[in-house]
């Protein structure tokens, strides 16, 4: 049983030879107190429960291992986290960096806008950011507008159309960071069976 951090790039997955898995993917902002590291300890990286949790992830694998149903599998997950989380306590940071998640995802691209609606300083954000999302909120941002330029391409493929709704200044602006941050073009990526990105059964992962 493993956890994967935050990414800054994209991780293409392969399951073959996997009978059965199961995924939770949680929101950015929610990991680092339920996992008892700072997110920017794991970005990146893929890491054993057991290194994190100590005793108590290796028992909790060996009863996934033993559930024979997917709701025992769900229990004891359910039962896992909500031990974990009585256990832990949550600072005000954590609250902040999801506060500005919300704005990323929303119309908000600056960061400096986004810390003077929070009313902290740019410096204080992207602290708190990083510790609990992982990665920085500039980055943030672009996975979000990447994100949203791919859902938009589950409908139409006029890429500069994509571009412009999407928030980028241009077709080649688009191209610029699907490159870097996924490796491909979109329409490379796209034709990839069963093509998605950021989600928790995606084929491309890039922040969890």
């Amino acid at each position: 049983m493993c956890v994967a951090g935050p990414r800054t790039r994209a991780l293409f997955k392969n399951p073959t030879g996997v009978t059965r898995a199961v995924i939770l993917q949680f929101k950015p902002g929610w990991s680092a107190s339920l996992l008892g590291v700072a997110a920017n300890a794991l970005t990146d990286r893929i890491v054993p429960l057991e290194d994190l949790w100590g005793r108590s992830g290796s028992d909790l694998c060996l009863e996934l291992l033993a559930a024979r149903r997917l709701p025992e599998v769900l229990e004891r997950l359910s039962q896992a986290i909500s031990l974990r989380t009585h256990q832990t306590f949550e600072p005000a940071s954590a609250r902040l960096a999801r506060r500005a998640v919300r704005l990323l995802e929303g119309d908000e691209v600056r960061v400096e806008t986004v810390a003077e609606q929070l009313g902290v300083t740019a410096r204080h954000l992207r602290r708190a950011f990083t510790e609990h999302v992982g990665i920085g909120p500039k980055d943030f941002a672009r996975t979000v507008r990447l994100q949203r330029a791919l859902r938009m391409a589950e409908s139409s493929k006029d890429w500069g159309r994509i571009a412009a709704d999407a928030g980028y200044y241009d077709q080649s602006h688009l191209i610029a960071d699907f490159r870097e941050l996924v490796g491909l073009t979109p329409g490379a990526f796209m034709r990839r069976p069963g093509a998605r990105f950021g989600s928790g059964e995606a084929e491309a992962e890039l922040h969890a």
